[in-house]
């Protein structure tokens, strides 16, 4: 699955320029014009990575990041700033940001900063995704409830791990569709809500018991027993 990086920041110009470098990269990229909507759009798309500018209208990047840290989200974020005195960066990681980056900056050292949060994310020896009695090994591709292996095509292997990793997040459909498939194939479509189907029935074949929730209007999600 593609990386999703949520890039906020107010200036048009930088906001732009970074989504288009972030995708020459490789990655997904999402983004925002201010604190508000960088808050709406973490809480909906559930992004792997947020690139904050610190001075946005409204909610700043350090609010914006005490919000989501004060949520529980530990998605990693990468604060960007014109400030450069020693304070403002303390001011920054005292918010919860995981790394500070001051303006100007070259593109590779925010490729860099930003691989080194994500790799810092998924840590060697925590590779394998547990919510009650479900495991899943994204680096085996395998998946099992207590001791039953479950026979899971990719595509079904992806949509369960996507939704592990966002353990009670509610996903919606678009988001779904772009993650997994890389492509949003519309409302009218049917494809997600069989996958889903198909996913619920192996592990009810396992002995598991509902984990995956359809929330109407809204999406799915991936819930504790």
């Amino acid at each position: 699955m593609p990386t999703r990086v949520l890039v906020a920041d107010d200036d048009r110009a930088i906001r732009e320029s970074l989504a288009r470098a972030l995708e020459l990269e490789g990655y997904t990229v999402l983004t925002a014009a201010d604190g508000a909507e960088t808050l709406a759009r973490a809480r909906k798309q559930a992004p792997d990575a947020l690139v904050v500018d610190v001075m946005m209208p409204g909610v700043d990047g350090l609010a914006v990041c005490r919000q989501l840290r004060a949520a529980g989200d530990r998605t990693p974020v990468l604060m960007l700033t014109a400030r450069v005195e020693t304070a403002d960066r303390v001011a920054g990681l005292d918010a919860g940001a995981d790394d500070y980056l001051p303006k100007p900056f070259e593109p590779d050292e925010l490729f860099a900063r930003l691989r080194a949060l994500l790799r810092r994310a998924q840590p060697a020896g925590a590779t394998v995704l547990c919510v009650a009695g479900l495991r899943i090994d994204p680096v085996a591709r395998r998946a099992y409830w207590d001791d039953a292996e479950l026979s899971l095509s990719k595509t079904e292997f992806d949509l369960l791990e996507l939704l592990a990793r966002h353990e009670d997040v509610v996903l919606d459909q678009s988001t779904v569709y772009q993650r997994i498939w890389g492509y949003d194939f519309g409302a009218d479509s049917k494809n997600l809500q069989v996958y889903i189907g198909y996913l619920r029935r192996k592990l009810t074949a396992a002995g598991a018991p509902a984990l995956i929730h359809t929330v109407r209007g809204a999406g799915y999600a991936l819930r504790r027993p």
